[in-house]
């Protein structure tokens, strides 16, 4: 039978039920008018409701007609069939069998949504033995051609005329070649199948609209439904598509997605094919786009229209015949990359399509984070060698060092270094300093290691279970594994994920238009967000980062490294005046550092913490002291518990002229950088008071040095006094407290660890992981502020300091005020701002300005 020969009798193999009610026409829906019809996608499938859109975009589709899936069985009556061919000749403007402008047809199947397990498309329909060669010479490539035919074959043979699959399979394996394998097709079919191949168009859809719903109701595809919990009776729409065919150097199909990438930014990004489209290309066998005729120029005003339309990064599938576009499909991208949305946010809103609260909406804090950091790019194939607590995000890859010296000295000749140790105390600061990452055996995310990576910007894996550090051997035994110094490891901070050799790692850095983002969110929140810093370095990187101030100057972290037998000499002076020598350096190196970090905050705020850490990080280890009495004053100070020991304003007490020595160096460093018409608004605070007796004495330290400052110098430096509330005790009299101090700084670390009785360099990895997996916390208090217990007092504390001074500043400082949800919990308290880490900044801006927008929303819809 001949292409052109319409006069052929009814398609015999056809048994499908018919639908008397309509004539075929009326359920033959022409792309774009199911909606005029009064159809919407549970009738004309996702693809169907897709291509209504576009046309009503005014973009330009492939000509096409959708069949209802309350009609689709319609498709395989010999009336409707040829009924929907006349259509799409109509639509396309093209005949089949016509040399000079060739037509062929495609059929798909779309369900209501998205959904996995579709039969694949049927393409080449309107091709026969007579007319093949006539298209292979239009197209140029007959292999293009033929293995599309085969694979329409194999399955019309299968599932609309009987042949066994096993059989067509088996002449498949046996003939390679895609000529070779229709011819074997064509000649099973007639041997064994319910009747021929046939030539006529018509009939060859109606048989293929019977394939596709027999594949759609065999057992495979109602498994596949039931595993997506689907109704195993759902009916598909079906789509005749016109397949225009031209010279491959002028024709093809392709895939593009609206934005670059890496970049993104609008700029096609995708794959070329050239001949006849297939439902699945062969891997690695596209050309890029840049080499379509005309460029992705062709691309650019149908994405642009899209994504202004559908609020999102697009994908589409088009099809290029005579170096003109048509669009087959259209959607927004499922999994869009980070920069891209970040991107398209930004430009909606700047062309007015979206208004600013709604673009900085559309960007998590989580995101905000995701592209500070680098991550690793997984395969599948990674070693995994232990899984720890994520302390501080970001991924790096290098090579293991088992000791902050040696970190040191393989950094200097330009090695990437990971710095691994059972634990970390401030001698293994320049060696963390020096490293591209820290894991740690022991300790929590609010451990030592934790805070000096998040605050140097450092990924970090802490309480690696089963890690043990050989020094003495130059190993680290990980479960059953021993690697040896200068092995290559890769970590994840932000999964807590530690694997064998180097993997790749993306490059961070996100784009610019999250400043933008990040500029819009600033308008939008209440509350403050500052800096936990303690260099000068620190403090600049944080500013760059949007910070407006700093919230917590840690200054036992100035003594950190070589700084330390400074404090050392302080705490284990034999005498009074050893301990005034020992106080005097202290005082001169500290003047220099705070001089460096004033200029570097300028003339924001900056709360400085008078010292505070717990005696046993400046104590010698055993056998390191620098003679037998040294020794022995050490082992004296050694306490059971160090946290709950000597630490804060007690050894400031014990030591009195260590607070005085500290704010005199900090006044005089005001009064020179103020004399360069800088003026820092400036907060001491007094750090682990429980008793309102211990401040009060405090407060007379500093301000004896303000005034001895000023008797020098003839400069009154201003500044606030205030204490950190970090023992349920201060937050319980914060009445009084407030009595004495302008300001509060929230500590939520010791707050955590005091209200729960947790130790937080020991609890995380054993008595957290169990609470979780056994559903008692949802997420560890150290990272996440507990607001029934921690909260509870802090909100406690806030009344009754404002009881006492309506004006008191308050703020949070401890690890929680880079998370989003305790920062949302705080903005909820009304308090002024939350302090974090450098690289932590943009997120808590993004996490208050979501706040920000959830309680006017909130607001409007009347739940307040």
């Amino acid at each position: 039978m001949s292409v052109t020969d319409r006069e052929a009798g009814p398609l015999a193999q056809s048994e499908a039920p018919r639908t008397p009610s309509e004539p075929p026409r009326r359920s033959l829906v022409p792309y774009g008018q199911g909606r005029i019809r009064g159809l919407d996608a549970g009738e004309l499938g996702a693809h169907g409701a897709a291509m209504d859109r576009l046309v009503a975009l005014g973009l330009p589709v492939v000509p096409g007609l959708t069949v209802p899936a309350g009609a689709s069985a319609s498709l395989c009556e010999p009336d409707t069939a040829r009924s929907a061919v006349d259509l799409v000749e109509q639509l396309s403007g093209r005949r089949i069998g016509d040399p000079t402008r060739p037509l062929l047809l495609r059929l798909s199947a779309s369900a209501p949504t998205e959904i996995a397990g579709l039969p694949p498309d049927l393409a080449c329909l309107g091709v026969t033995p007579g007319n093949a060669g006539d298209l292979c010479a239009v197209i140029g490539r007959a292999e293009a051609l033929h293995e599309v035919w085969a694979a329409t074959v194999r399955m019309v043979a299968e599932y609309a005329l009987d042949v066994p699959g096993a059989v067509l399979d088996d002449a498949l394996l046996d003939t390679p070649e895609p000529r070779e394998q229709v011819e074997a097709l064509l000649a099973l079919v007639a041997q064994h199948g319910s009747g021929p191949f046939p030539d006529d168009p018509a009939q060859q859809l109606a048989l293929a609209a019977r394939a596709l719903l027999g594949r759609w109701d065999s057992p495979r595809a109602r498994r596949s439904r039931r595993a997506q919990r689907l109704p195993s009776d759902l009916a598909v729409a079906l789509h005749v598509q016109a397949l225009r065919i031209g010279p491959a150097d002028h024709s093809g199909h392709g895939t593009a997605v609206s934005r670059h990438p890496e970049t993104g930014r609008l700029s096609p990004h995708g794959s070329f094919f050239r001949g006849v489209r297939r439902s699945a290309p062969p891997p690695h066998t596209g050309k890029p786009l840049d080499r379509l005729a005309g460029g992705t120029a062709l691309l650019e005003h149908s994405l642009l229209t899209l994504e202004r339309h559908l609020h999102a990064p697009v994908s589409v599938d088009f099809e290029v015949r005579d170096d003109e576009i048509s669009l087959l499909a259209a959607s927004a991208q499922l999994r869009p990359p980070l920069r891209a949305s970040v991107c398209l946010a930004t430009d909606l809103a700047r062309d007015g399509a979206l208004g600013h609260e709604e673009a900085v909406r559309r960007i998590t804090p989580a995101q905000v984070q995701e592209l500070l950091h680098p991550q690793l790019r997984l395969t599948g194939g990674e070693e995994l060698l232990v899984r720890g607590l994520p302390a501080s995000p970001g991924a790096a890859t290098g090579a293991v060092a088992l000791s902050s010296e040696r970190a040191l000295e393989l950094a200097a000749d330009g090695s990437r270094v990971v710095l691994v140790a059972a634990e970390t105390n401030p001698a293994d600061v320049p060696g963390m300093l020096a490293s591209v990452a820290v894991l740690t055996g022991s300790g929590g995310i609010a451990s030592h290691a934790a805070v000096v990576a998040r605050g140097a910007g450092k990924p970090a894996v802490c309480g690696a279970e089963g890690l043990r550090v050989d020094r003495a051997a130059g190993t680290v035994r990980i479960g059953d594994r021993v690697l040896r110094e200068g092995d290559p490891v890769s970590l994840d901070g932000r999964t807590g994920a530690v694997y064998a050799g180097t993997l790749s790692v993306s490059v961070a850095g996100p784009p610019p238009e999250l400043s933008t983002l990040l500029e819009w969110a600033d308008g939008m929140r209440r509350l403050g967000v500052r800096v936990n810093a303690d260099t000068a370095a620190e403090v600049s990187t944080a500013v760059a980062l949007g910070a407006e101030g700093v919230g917590l100057c840690r200054t036992e972290h100035q003594f950190l490294g070589e700084r330390l037998p400074l404090i050392r000499r302080v705490i284990l002076a034999a005498d009074p005046t050893a301990r005034g020598e020992a106080l005097l350096a202290l005082e001169h190196a500290q003047h220099d550092d705070f001089r460096a970090l004033l200029a570097a905050v300028g003339n924001r705020p900056v709360t400085v913490r008078l010292l505070d850490a717990p005696l046993h990080e400046f104590l010698p280890a055993p056998g390191q002291a620098l003679d037998a009495a040294e020794e022995q004053r050490a082992a004296a100070l050694r306490e059971a518990n160090p946290m709950l020991g000597l630490r804060g304003v007690r050894l400031a007490l014990l030591h009195e002229r260590l607070y005085p020595a500290q704010a005199e160096a900090l006044f005089t460093a005001w009064a020179d950088v103020a004399a360069t018409g800088v003026r820092p608004e400036l907060e001491v605070m007094i750090p682990l008071v429980s008793l309102p007796e211990e401040l009060a004495a405090a407060a007379a330290y500093v301000r004896g040095a303000a005034d001895a400052v000023a008797a020098r110098t003839g400069v009154e430096v201003p500044y606030r006094l205030g204490t950190m509330i970090e023992t349920p005790r201060a937050a319980l009299l914060a009445g009084e407290l407030a009595e004495h101090a302008e300001f509060f700084s929230f500590g939520t670390n010791d707050l955590t660890q005091l209200t729960y009785g947790f130790s937080r360099d020991d609890v995380e990895r054993q008595v957290l992981a169990n609470y979780q997996e056994r559903g008692f916390l949802t997420a560890s208090p150290f990272a996440r502020l507990d607001p029934h217990g921690v909260g509870a007092l802090i909100d406690l504390a806030a009344q009754r300091a404002r009881s006492v001074r309506p004006g008191i500043k308050l703020g949070v400082c401890g690890e929680h005020g880079g998370d989003a949800e305790s920062i949302a919990f705080c903005d909820d308290l009304g308090l002024d701002y939350v302090s974090c880490s450098a690289h932590r900044v943009p997120v808590a801006r993004m996490a208050a300005a979501h706040s920000a927008l959830r309680e006017r929303c909130d607001e409007r819809g009347g739940t307040r």
